[in-house]
C-alpha cells in the first residue's frame, strides 16, 4: 500500500466527490456527513507520512510513484511523477488536517446547494494535494489550475453581497500569473530537450534543476514563475484580490484559502523558482526582500484601519506571509525552516481566526467591530479560544507564531538581509497593536449593543472544531522539533544545491571578466 499511498490519498477525495454527486440533493445532512467522512479517511490515509522517521535522516523523495502518461512522438512527454520530502511533508498533512475542520464548520453555515459545495470542496482537496506531491512541472500545473475552479465557484455562489466582483478578481489575478508560468514551463522543457536531456524524463523537476541555464535567460524565466507565485502568496503589490476574496468567501472557503491555498505561492518559490533559477533568485533577493518588508508593514497598518473583523484578519495574512517570504529568501537553514514552519503556523492560527469570525457571523449576521463589545461575558468559552488564537497570531512565546517568526528574523539577520530583518521586526509590534485592539473592542468592556444580550456560547460541535487547532498552537510553540527535524534534511540539501550552483556561476563570471581584461590589455 505504501507504494501507492500518495495516489490513494490524493484521489480518494475525488472518489468521494463522485459518491456525493449521486446522493439526493434534499439529503443535506447525509451529503455533509459523507463529505466529512471522506475528508477524515483522507487524513488517516496521510498519517503514515507523519510517523515515518526516514524524513529525519534523508533528503530524498519518499513514497515516489512514476508512470508514463501523455506521449506525442519525440516531441512531448508528460509523466505521472509524484513524491514527498521534508519540504512538502507538513503541507500535505496540513491539507488533510484542515479539510475535515473546514467541512465541519459548514454544518449550519451552508444551507443552499450544499451538494455542489461539498463536491467542489472534495475536488479542491484533490487539487491541493496533487500540487504538493507533483514532481513533474506539467502535472503540477494541471493541479495548480484545478484548484482555481472550485474556489472560484465557492466565492461566486456562496459568498457575500460582492461575491461576483471578488470571485472574478480572484480568477483574473490567478489566471494571469498561471499563463506566464505555463509559458515558462514550456520554454524550460524545450530548452532541456535541446540541452540533451532525454525527452522521456518529461517535465521532471529534478532534471530541470540540473540544467545550466544562462543567467540572462534565468532572469526572464524566474520572473514568470515569481509573478505567478507572488500573486498566490500574495505579495505586495499584487495582493489586492485577497481581502476581497476573504471578505466575500464563506467561512469554509476563507479557512481553506488562508490555511492551504496561499501556501501554494510560498511553496512554489521553495520547490520551483529558487532551485530551478538560483542565479536569478540571488539577483532578485534584495528586490523581493524589499517587497516583503513593505508587505509586512503595509498589511499591518491597513489591518489597523479596518472596521470589519474578517477584513482585518485578511490583511493580517499579507503581513504574516511577508515574514514567510523573508525567511525563504534568507536562504539559510534558520530562515528557511522558520519560513516553512510559519506556513504551517499561519494555516493553523489564521484558519482558526476565520472560523471564529464565522461563529460570530452565524450569531449576529454582521462582522462590524462596532456592533460588538463586551461579549466575553456572554461567551466565556468563545472568548478564551479567541484570546488563544489572537496571542498565537501575535507571536506570544509559548505559541506556534513565536517560533516561526523568531527563526525567520534570526535567519534573515544572519544573512545579507540583516537590515531588512531590522525593519521587519516593526511588523511584530504592529501585529500586537491591531490584534489586541481588535480583541479588546470585540470582547472586552460593557455590552454596548442590546442585540448581543442573547448571544449563545460555542456549541459542542464548534468546540470540537477548535480543539485540534489549539492543540497544535501549543505543540508547535512548546516543542517545534517534532516538525523541524523532518524538514531540515531536505532544506539543507536545497541550500547546498542552490549555493553550489551560485558559486559555479560566480566563478564562471570571474573567468569571463578576467578574459575580457586580458583581451583589453593585449
Amino acid at each position: 500500500m505504501s507504494n501507492n499511498l500518495l495516489s490513494l490519498m490524493t484521489f480518494f477525495p475525488l472518489v468521494g466527490m463522485l459518491v456525493v454527486l449521486f446522493l439526493p440533493r434534499e439529503s443535506d445532512r447525509l451529503i455533509k456527513s459523507v463529505t466529512l467522512v471522506v475528508t477524515i479517511i483522507t487524513f488517516f490515509i496521510s498519517l503514515p507520512l507523519a510517523f515515518d522517521d526516514v524524513f529525519r535522516t534523508s533528503a530524498a523523495m519518499q513514497y515516489t510513484e512514476f508512470a508514463s502518461w501523455i506521449s506525442i512522438g519525440e516531441y512531448f512527454q508528460m509523466n505521472y511523477n509524484v513524491g514527498v520530502d521534508g519540504i512538502s511533508l507538513w503541507l500535505v498533512l496540513l491539507t488533510t488536517f484542515i479539510m475535515p475542520i473546514a467541512i465541519l464548520s459548514t454544518w449550519n453555515a451552508i444551507d443552499k446547494h450544499s451538494k455542489a459545495f461539498m463536491a467542489l470542496a472534495l475536488l479542491l482537496e484533490t487539487g491541493m494535494l496533487g500540487a504538493f506531491i507533483s514532481l513533474d512541472l506539467f502535472l503540477f500545473y494541471i493541479f495548480w489550475e484545478l484548484m482555481l475552479i472550485p474556489m472560484y465557484f465557492m466565492i461566486g455562489i456562496w459568498g457575500g453581497k460582492n461575491r461576483i466582483y471578488a470571485s472574478v478578481k480572484f480568477f483574473l489575478f490567478t489566471a494571469l500569473g498561471s499563463l506566464l508560468m505555463l509559458v515558462a514551463i514550456i520554454y524550460v522543457y524545450y530548452y532541456s530537450v535541446q540541452a540533451g536531456v532525454p525527452f522521456e524524463n518529461g517535465f521532471s523537476i529534478a532534471h530541470f534543476a540540473s540544467l545550466d541555464i544562462p543567467a540572462n535567460l534565468q532572469t526572464w524565466l524566474f520572473l514568470a514563475f515569481a509573478l505567478s507565485f507572488a500573486i498566490k502568496v500574495p505579495m505586495f503589490p499584487v495582493h489586492t484580490w485577497l481581502p476581497d476574496a476573504h471578505t466575500e468567501a464563506p467561512t469554509a472557503g476563507s479557512v481553506i484559502l488562508a490555511a492551504i491555498l496561499l501556501k501554494m505561492g510560498t511553496y512554489g518559490y521553495v520547490r520551483f523558482a529558487i532551485p530551478l533559477f538560483p542565479e536569478a533568485a540571488h539577483t532578485f533577493t534584495p528586490f523581493i526582500a524589499t517587497l516583503c518588508v513593505i508587505g509586512i508593514i503595509y498589511g499591518a497598518v491597513v489591518a489597523m484601519m479596518q472596521d470589519d473583523v474578517k477584513r482585518l484578519v485578511a490583511y493580517s495574512s499579507v503581513s504574516h506571509l511577508g515574514f514567510v517570504m523573508l525567511g525563504v529568501f534568507a536562504m539559510n537553514l534558520q530562515g528557511l525552516s522558520g519560513g516553512m514552519l510559519q506556513m504551517i503556523n499561519h494555516g493553523i492560527s489564521t484558519g482558526a481566526l476565520f472560523l471564529i469570525v464565522g461563529f460570530l457571523y452565524e450569531r449576529r449576521h454582521t462582522r462590524l467591530i462596532a456592533e460588538f463589545g463586551g461579549i466575553a461575558k456572554k461567551m466565556p468559552v468563545f472568548a478564551t479560544i479567541f484570546l488563544i488564537m489572537t496571542l498565537s497570531s501575535v507571536g506570544l512565546p509559548g505559541t506556534n507564531g513565536f517560533v516561526g517568526e523568531f527563526l525567520i528574523l534570526l535567519g534573515a539577520f544572519e544573512s545579507e538581509l540583516r537590515w531588512y530583518a531590522v525593519f521587519a521586526t516593526t511588523g511584530v509590534i504592529l501585529a500586537a497593536v491591531y490584534m489586541l485592539w481588535m480583541f479588546q473592542r470585540v470582547m472586552v468592556g460593557k455590552l454596548k449593543n442590546p442585540a448581543n444580550e442573547n448571544l449563545k456560547d460555542l456549541s459542542a460541535r464548534e468546540v470540537v472544531v477548535m480543539l485540534p487547532l489549539i492543540l497544535f498552537v501549543f505543540w508547535i510553540g512548546i516543542y517545534p522539533n517534532t516538525f523541524l527535524e523532518k524538514m531540515n534534511p531536505s532544506l539543507e540539501n536545497l541550500i547546498d544545491q542552490v549555493k553550489s550552483k551560485q558559486q559555479v556561476a560566480m566563478m564562471i563570471e570571474d573567468v569571463e571578466q578576467s578574459a575580457v581584461k586580458v583581451a583589453v590589455i593585449e
